[in-house]
């Protein structure tokens, strides 16, 4: 569906996301393989704080590193932006999805972000969200939460002319998600079992013929699931979510954010409305993007992902930074 262009999100705030995610990405990325998970997050948020800190807006963060008296920085509610008399903008990051990978040198880890207009964003709390996510081109509701797993991946064979062996599910490596891999291995589709880093598992959905995967299935954090829901929202595509609450304690972190249907099944527009911006740079080399690189002479280059969804425009960034001006 085509977006009237925000009279909020000016079109210069697109590169500047970017710098945003780029000094995010540098910041891990000096931690990479270090085997330290909690330097190189706190690295990275430290960096995304300042850089936003210094953009002329009046930013909210309503998805963050947690709740205030979990995070120092960067927590749900805080306030960044050097304008508070600019413009009100909601702000959805993840300095570093991916601290596992990132500690481990592997793959797909990257900084993301994603801003709108206050209000345009889920402010969902910190807990897990049961997420199902296709590519853009299908009908809607062709899957659904409230199918079996192999009933959408039946649904999704035969609208895309395939058999259900010829369909890749993208799945969170986790112990609770055996019963749901043995159902996906029963109807016989293949599946891309990943350590970590679930927006760039869901952004895989949108680009089946580079990254081979067709659907995203499982549990992971909902805050990722807004960041992955405002990337869909640029670039196409399906995604619904539900919270998934283990205790009374994290129903009353929904009730503090003004969430009270614990049942709601959330569809795109519901996690991710209106004009939205969407920014990632990798930090460690993956499908979607190539991580953070040190040249000689101690400067980096790196690429980022830039969406808006007013436009549908998508663009690639390879940028370098010159050690001195770091």
């Amino acid at each position: 569906m085509t977006q009237t262009p925000s009279q909020i999100l000016d079109r210069i705030w697109v590169l500047e996301m970017v710098r945003v995610t780029e000094a995010a990405a540098i910041a891990a990325a000096k931690l990479i393989g270090r085997g330290n998970e909690k330097a190189a997050d706190a690295a990275a948020v430290e960096a995304m704080r300042e850089a936003l800190n210094r953009l002329p807006f009046n930013g909210t963060v309503v998805i963050g590193e947690g709740e205030r008296d979990e995070a120092p920085m960067l927590y749900i509610g805080e306030k960044v932006g050097s304008d508070q008399d600019g413009p009100a903008i909601d702000i959805a990051l993840d300095p570093l999805e991916g601290t596992t990978i990132t500690a481990k040198a592997g793959a797909n880890a990257m900084a993301v972000l994603a801003i709108a207009e206050a209000g345009h964003l889920l402010n969902a709390p910190d807990v897990y969200m049961d997420k199902l996510a296709i590519g853009p081109g299908y009908p809607e509701g062709l899957v659904d939460l409230d199918f079996s797993p192999a009933e959408n991946v039946r649904r999704f064979a035969e609208a895309k002319g395939v058999k259900p062996e010829d369909v890749m599910v993208c799945v969170l490596d986790r112990p609770r998600h055996e019963a749901l891999i043995r159902e996906l291995r029963e109807v016989g589709c293949g599946i891309k079992l990943i350590p970590d880093g679930d927006v760039a598992g869901v952004i895989a959905v949108t680009n089946p013929e580079e990254t081979t995967i067709d659907m995203y299935m499982g549990s992971g954090g909902a805050p990722e699931g807004v960041l992955a829901a405002a990337a869909l929202r640029c670039i196409g595509g399906q995604i619904q979510g539900r919270l998934i609450f283990r205790n009374e304690d994290e129903k009353e972190r929904a009730r503090r954010v003004g969430i009270t249907d614990f049942n709601r099944k959330y569809k795109l527009e519901e996690l991710a409305s209106g004009d939205v911006i969407f920014a990632a740079t990798g930090v460690t080399d993956g499908a979607l993007l190539e991580g953070v690189k040190r040249k000689p002479g101690g400067w980096f280059t790196t690429e980022s992902l830039v969406m808006r969804a007013s436009s549908g425009t998508v663009r690639y960034v390879y940028g370098e930074h010159r050690r001195k001006k770091l």
